[in-house]
């Protein structure tokens, strides 16, 4: 989990030095990302697993064209905000996927939830400083936006898994992927492939490092801790990329803005580990 977390806390370093438009930036992970577990998947004898009946396959795809929205949106976020920023707002995903679970699944609120997404939302505020540097600086704000409606459309993937039981995570990652390569590679190819070969190696690392790597060591986690365990861990990977986003990138954050960062990491925890 930790090493995943490092891992995945790296992904912004390549997006910004692969200097791409984000839809080719999504078609390139997908691409590559469809490579490496196709590869892992042979090498662990699993390939049996992404041969799916009609129903399972309709939600893989649909959660194929989410993932790449979602993506699509972060990566266009991180150069208009940092990569710190970027990805602690995209983490406030669980509080989507709970409010939507309540409306259309009639899913039962706690007082306890409650509480963390009002606290998480506060931290939210803190953290993107929207209102000082989101109030002067318009592709900021714009960025912030591109980034919260990124988690949001993110959120409702845990949604669509939830009928899809018999689907295992790595046929899941393995269909997404296909279904983004198939239907993003005509952006490169009427817009122009990268033209030198350091690009296409930072695009090749956020598929086979950030999709297939990743995948392999997180689930492998996953599969090992507690769910209270897995809820602390998973924010390695937003202290991770602002570490990065601080050492390489010179973006600090303030004082208020850290106490937001701890806002919702607190609140976060909270509704993970109680599920």
């Amino acid at each position: 989990m930790v090493l995943g977390g490092l891992i995945l806390g790296t992904v912004g370093i390549f997006v910004l030095q692969a200097n791409q438009d984000p839809l080719t930036t999504v078609a390139f992970r997908c691409f590559f990302g469809f490579l490496a577990l196709l590869s892992w998947g042979a090498l662990s004898g699993r390939l049996a697993e992404i041969r799916l009946q009609a129903r399972d396959l309709l939600g893989a795809v649909a959660t194929g064209v989410l993932m790449i929205i979602s993506w699509a949106l972060h990566f266009a976020a991180i150069p208009r905000t940092s990569i710190g920023v970027s990805t602690v707002v995209f983490h406030i995903q669980p509080f989507w996927t709970m409010a939507l679970g309540v409306w259309l699944l009639r899913e039962k609120v706690s007082r306890k939830q409650v509480g963390a997404a009002l606290l998480a939302f506060a931290g939210l505020v803190l953290t993107t400083d929207v209102m000082g540097t989101g109030a002067r600086h318009q592709e900021y704000f714009y960025g912030l936006l591109m980034s919260l409606s990124g988690s949001f459309v993110y959120a409702w993937v845990p949604l669509l898994t939830k009928v899809m039981r018999s689907v295992s995570s790595f046929a899941l990652a393995w269909w997404q992927c296909l279904v983004g390569a198939v239907l993003t590679f005509w952006w490169p190819v009427l817009h122009g492939w990268p033209s030198h070969w350091d690009t296409i190696a930072w695009l090749a690392g956020l598929g086979a490092i950030h999709t297939g790597l990743a995948y392999v060591v997180m689930f492998a986690g996953f599969a090992r801790l507690s769910t209270g365990r897995t809820a602390a861990l998973q924010f390695v990977y937003p202290m991770t990329a602002f570490v990065v986003d601080w050492k390489i990138y010179g973006h600090s954050l303030s004082l208020v803005q850290m106490s937001g960062l701890a806002l919702m990491a607190i609140a976060i925890w909270s509704v993970k580990s109680s599920r």
